[in-house]
C-alpha cells in the first residue's frame, strides 16, 4: 500500500523510526531477462536519509539509534511503510526492521 505524503522539504522520523530511500527495483534478471512491473521484487537495501532520536525505555532513558544518515542498510523484506514524497518513493522503518549496515 502506497501512502501519499504531504509535500515538505524535511521529514524527521520520530522515536526509533528510520527514513530510507530504497535501492531501485531490478528491471532484469542477471541473465538479462526483462521483468514486468508485477514480478519485480521489492528491494531490501537502501540509503538512510534521516533517523529519529531513538527508543525510550520504560524507565525513561533514551537509547541512541545504531544507524545514521548516509548508511547503506539491509532491511526486512516486508517491513516498514512505503510512501511517495515529491515524486520519490521512500520507506519509514522501525529500527528493529533493519538487519544490517552494509560497509563500504
Amino acid at each position: 500500500m502506497m501512502i501519499q505524503a504531504a509535500p515538505t522539504n524535511t521529514l524527521r522520523p520520530l522515536g526509533d523510526r528510520v527514513l530510507v530511500r530504497p535501492a531501485a527495483r531490478e528491471e532484469a534478471t542477471k541473465s538479462g531477462i526483462l521483468l514486468p512491473n508485477t514480478t519485480r521484487e521489492r528491494p531490501q537495501r537502501g540509503e538512510v536519509i534521516a533517523v529519529g532520536n531513538g527508543r525510550t525505555t520504560d524507565d525513561g532513558k533514551r537509547i541512541e539509534p545504531d544507524v545514521q544518515a548516509g548508511d547503506t542498510v539491509l532491511f526486512a523484506k516486508y517491513g516498514g511503510t512505503e510512501f511517495a514524497q515529491e515524486g520519490e518513493d521512500l520507506l519509514i522503518l522501525g529500527e528493529e526492521d533493519i538487519l544490517a549496515v552494509i560497509a563500504g
